[in-house]
Parts: structure tokens; sequence; C-alpha cells
């Protein structure tokens, strides 16, 4: 567990959870899930303490589980948002022991890119003053933020520019986005990596084989399609409920006042638009995966027409030629040039000046002419 004391021009961060509520600023505790269903006593007293609610039991429980879809909630006290992430790492599956690293990751079919993909929730509690986010065991997302956050609160980032949170909400914002971005800069690995599969499917002298694993690429592209509409659909229902938020006199350092409020709808409105990229670009991925199936088929399709269309030429070159040869093989006793000495050489020359022709004929008209690849 990691508590951080965030203020307008400092960051610290402490060895235990707060007693009592910060002169200025906010705290934010972040927490795995395993620890949070282990100490969640400990978390609740330190709410009360920091002049906060409680979390209610249907809400821990939505922390808790690790195959929660993405979705946002509210009371009168505090909002809760659980945000699937799409980052690089292995999905927690293990409905027994929420929080723990699996030992042996469940095994997901298609590219390795997509293999690695990590889908695990992240939930955030925001109250006015204190941010709860309840995290997957190893989750980078955590520490890389922290990181960020630890090095925004020097004075040589400040003197650069680098603003701090204005409050919980803002907080918890830039750590969905941040998420987010982590899988935009995954698109370029898993784009490279279908355009091998296309390059694959569409070679005309490899015979593919790997049904199975593009078959499993579809249902994980269609699986991320589903996971970022309910990203979606939790962002607008936050949207929503940030239209209805009013700065109270005497508290607007809450997260900044009018102004504070406002920037928090323009980056809701940013980390949206961030996920719709998402979508589309998983879609895109998807709809170029089933292109590329229905072109190999057409492939296959035209390179057996094309076989069969020089087959059929050659069995028409050879239909005059049997015939030839079927009359000369009559058991008759008077047949022309039977019993003539050059009798053979002119049914041999017949028989080739007619393949000639056809040839010809047939490759003027391109049924035997090569295809082009």
């Amino acid at each position: 567990m990691r508590v951080f004391h965030v203020q307008t021009t400092s960051v610290t961060e402490s060895d235990g959870l707060p007693t009592q509520p910060p002169v200025s600023g906010f705290i934010w505790i972040a927490c795995g899930r395993r620890e949070f269903e282990l100490e969640q006593g400990h978390v609740q007293s330190t709410l009360l303490a920091l002049g906060s609610v409680p979390l209610v039991d249907l809400h821990i429980s939505d922390l808790l589980n690790n195959q929660l879809p993405s979705h946002f909630d509210y009371t009168s006290q505090y909002d809760l948002l659980v945000f699937r992430r799409l980052a690089a790492g292995h999905s927690e599956t293990d409905l027994s022991h929420p929080g723990q690293v699996l030992t042996q990751p469940t095994r997901r079919g298609g590219p390795p890119v997509l293999r690695r993909i990590d889908t695990s929730p992240v939930g955030f509690a925001v109250f006015d003053r204190v941010l709860l986010t309840v995290h997957p065991a190893g989750c980078t997302v955590l520490d890389h933020y922290a990181t960020r956050l630890l090095g925004a609160g020097t004075s040589a980032a400040r003197a650069a520019g680098v603003n701090l949170p204005a409050g919980p909400a803002d907080l918890m914002l830039r750590i969905v986005n941040q998420m987010v971005d982590g899988y935009l800069e995954l698109r370029r690995e898993l784009t490279r990596q279908l355009d091998h599969w296309q390059a694959e499917l569409l070679h005309p002298s490899t015979r593919f084989t790997n049904w199975g694993s593009l078959l499993d690429a579809r249902i994980s592209l269609h699986q991320l399609d589903e996971i970022c509409e309910d990203q979606r659909a939790a962002i607008q229902d936050w949207i929503e409920a940030l239209a209805g938020w009013e700065v109270v006199e005497g508290h607007g350092d809450h997260f900044g006042g009018h102004k504070g409020l406002e920037l928090l709808k323009v980056r809701s409105r940013d980390v949206l638009e961030h996920i719709e990229r998402v979508i589309h670009h998983v879609r895109r991925l998807e709809q170029n995966a089933e292109t590329a199936v229905q072109m190999h088929f057409s492939a296959q399709s035209n390179r057996t027409n094309d076989i069969m269309r020089t087959l059929t030429a050659l069995t028409a070159i050879f239909l005059p030629l049997n015939l030839i040869a079927g009359i000369f093989g009559m058991n008759f006793e008077f047949i022309p040039l039977l019993h003539d000495n050059a009798g053979f050489w002119w049914a041999m020359g017949s028989m080739v000046l007619i393949a000639v022709g056809l040839s010809v004929v047939f490759w003027r008209k391109r049924y035997l002419a090569r295809s082009g690849r």
C-alpha cells in the first residue's frame, strides 16, 4: 500500500495510513486488490478519520471483483469508477485468490501481443479530499504514475511548467488517461502482427493452416471491442455526473473552483476521445482480419479456377487426337491410309497440326495464359 499527500506545490509519500484530514491538498491511497481485501477494515477506518464516509458493501465487492466490467456508480458522498485497463501483462483470472499474480497465466490464442494484453480492472473511489485506488497485483500503471507524480512534485518539474493534480477527480482522470494511452502504445505492434498474418494468408505459394489461432485472434479482438465499449459507457456516465457538480463556496479547492471543474470536464472529454480512438482501431483490426480471410478464400478460388481452366483447355486439345486415334483403332479391314506406307506420318502430322492450332487459339483467348500474382 502506498499513501501520497498531494498539495499544490509538492507531493510526499508516507509509510502508513493518515490519522487526520490534511490541512491542504488531498490524500491518494493506492493498494493492491489482495491487500485491500485483507486491510479493508483499516482503510474504512482511515476514510472515517479523513472526514469521509466508509465504502458501502456492494462497492467493496466491486473493487474486489477482478472480472467486473468497466462501469460507474455514485453515492451522495463519493463516486466509484471501475476501469478495465488494456496494458501489457497477464490478466488475473483466479477468482479464489483475488489480487494474486498467477504462476501459470491463462493461455489465450492469437498473435503474441494479444496474449500479452492485460484487461484486469482498476477501481477508483473519488471523495472530496481522498482518492482510493485498487489495482491488480504487479500493476505497472501504479508504479509508473507514482514515479511520475513524485517527479512532478520537484522544484525542477514545477519550473518546467508541470502541474500537479488539482484534486482526487483530476488525479483519477490522469491515471485513466495513462491506462488508455498504454493501449495506444501497443497498437503499432498489434497492427504489425496482424499485417504479418494477412501477408501469410494472401501469399500464393503458402498453405495457411493456422485457422485455430486466427479464430482466437478474432475472438480476442471482439472481446477488446466489448471492453472498450464498457470503458466508453463508464466515462460517459462519469461526464454526465460531472455536469451536475457545483462549486460550493469555501470548498472550491477540492477541485480548483469553477476553472478546475471546467478543466475536469475538458480532461474527461479528452479521455473519452482517446477511448473512441482505441475502439476505432480495434474495430479496424477486426475488420482487416475478416477482410484478409475473405481475400484468402477469393484468391484460393481464383487459383482453383485458373487450374481448372488450364486443365479444360488441355483436355480440349487432346480430344481431337483421341478421336483420330480411336478411328484408326477400329477393327475394319478397309480404312483409308491404313495400308499406306506414309499413313502413319499423315496421321501424326494431322494430330500435331490440330494440337498446335488449338493451342494457339486457346493461348490467344488467354485460356493457357499465366495468371498475374
